[in-house]
């Protein structure tokens, strides 16, 4: 994650930025082929990997755990993720039982959106979340990343929206947008 070089946040104290690694799996879009994967991705987008999303689910719930055991209490921690981090960060943080600072989500789209409104968690119903996309995104078409945007803001989430005439890569005006949100979300 080279572009964490790029956001300077010493004005909100010491930060500690974690970057985990989804588990190797088969991934049956790619031929099966074993990577790196939160869930599997299938053919038809609509057939979901339950199992797998609510196993990387409980994963990250434990990494959330992990850092609160640390002392880090939840609503100083952001949890964000690019693609499949950014659909974990979305079906985690918008289910977890206490206040986080903020969802940051990029590339990604919102998993399992059929389930949210019945399986959120109060504690996070007006939780900050910052939304980028790029709009030559091939991976994660725009439509989907818009549908997942309108959903959220149908459910009363306040979205901070980023378009960028880009791919999927992080560009330096996403980083500089965060950036000011991140500063925002967890100002002293």
């Amino acid at each position: 994650a080279p572009f964490v070089d790029e956001i300077d946040l010493g004005a909100v104290g010491p930060v500690r930025w974690l970057f985990p690694n989804a588990p190797q799996q088969p991934v049956t879009i790619n031929g099966g082929y074993v990577m790196p994967a939160w869930f599997d991705i299938r053919h038809d987008r609509r057939d979901e990997d339950e199992a797998g999303l609510r196993r990387s689910q409980a994963a990250i719930e434990a990494l959330l755990a992990r850092e609160q055991a640390r002392g880090i209490p939840a609503h100083r921690i952001v949890l964000g993720g690019f693609s499949q981090g950014c659909a974990m960060a979305l079906l985690t943080g918008l289910r977890h039982t206490e206040r986080l600072a903020g969802i940051v989500g990029m590339s990604g789209y919102l998993p399992l959106a059929g389930t949210l409104a019945a399986e959120r968690s109060a504690a996070n119903a007006d939780v900050p979340i910052f939304l980028a996309h790029g709009t030559q995104d091939e991976m994660v078409a725009l439509p989907r990343a818009t549908a997942s945007r309108d959903a959220l803001q149908a459910l009363g989430y306040g979205v901070d929206w980023h378009a960028y005439p880009m791919g999927p890569p992080v560009c330096m005006g996403e980083a500089g947008d965060l950036r000011g949100w991140l500063l925002n979300v967890l100002a002293p």
